[in-house]
């Protein structure tokens, strides 16, 4: 067992890529939402960074049987066993092919990008800006 308080990010990420990489089982002793630790046996698949800013592990939980997300932040200590995954991951069913660019048009790729960007849709500067 390895406690995420005794070592750098880097390593805990390390180890769980590693866990990814030759598919690996592995047990988190996590913080949940009601602040209990609690204790799984997942099967990682993906390492995302949320919009905040904290890395989330995309994983297949044995217990529940389906899709998870578990916050590394939240994560108290973790085992890396050399069981092999049990369970399919579900096929991702939200992806939606966008629209090509447009090649002929300048204008036409400037709000095509404006659009495609949600995030900066809108966008209002926090400081005034002199003119």
């Amino acid at each position: 067992m390895k406690h995420t308080a005794h070592q750098p990010l880097t390593k805990t990420l390390t180890d769980l890529y590693r866990a990814i990489d030759k598919q690996y089982a592995v047990t988190l002793t996590f913080i949940d939402r009601e602040g209990t630790e609690t204790v799984r046996t997942v099967e990682g698949h993906e390492l995302r960074t949320s919009a905040d800013g904290d890395v989330i592990l995309i994983a297949m939980c044995r217990l529940r049987g389906d899709e998870r997300q578990f916050r590394i932040s939240q994560v108290v200590s973790y085992t890396v066993h050399r069981m092999a995954f049990v369970l399919e991951r579900p096929a991702p069913t939200t992806y939606e092919r966008p629209a090509p660019a447009p090649t002929d048009d300048v204008q036409a790729l400037f709000f095509y990008e404006l659009a495609r960007d949600k995030d900066d849709a809108d966008y209002r500067p926090r400081v005034r800006l002199a003119a």
